[in-house]
């Protein structure tokens, strides 16, 4: 009979990383719930964004353009049942994503379809070659 208790060594950090897990994944849930999913599709003519908002409409969300940046915004609400007993109560939220180019504002468009906003955001297209007149 040995003395010597069996020890792994691995069991502490696993038993820390379970009880770590456990504590963020309620935070993570939370932080979560306040913005919906979005999937950004870049190609080298444009980004397109889609955000699953569910029950909205196009006059609930707002969608502010800067020169490599969209702004999401969304207004809060309440959902009542046929009583017009409050069910559901959504906050405001906003959610900024930044691009990697320039858009161009006046090629941009926006539209929603079966719950999905679907942004499209062109590239903006650059000169790269200058032809300079020389002065005599």
């Amino acid at each position: 009979m040995s003395t010597f208790a069996d020890v792994n060594p691995w069991r502490f950090l696993n038993e820390l990383l379970d009880v770590d897990s456990r504590a963020f994944k309620s935070m993570r849930a939370r932080a979560a719930g306040h913005f919906p999913p979005v999937n950004v599709f870049l190609d080298e003519d444009a980004a397109i964004i889609d955000l699953e908002l569910p029950g909205r409409t196009g006059k609930d969300v707002s969608l502010t353009l800067e020169p490599q940046a969209v702004t999401v915004a969304d207004k809060p609400a309440e959902v009542k049942d046929a009583a017009g007993k409050t069910v559901e109560t959504r906050p405001a939220w906003s959610r900024r994503l930044e691009l990697p180019f320039r858009v161009d504002p006046e090629k941009a468009n926006a539209k929603f379809t079966d719950g999905i906003l679907r942004v499209e955001l062109p590239k903006v297209v650059e000169e790269t070659v200058r032809h300079i007149e020389i002065a005599d």
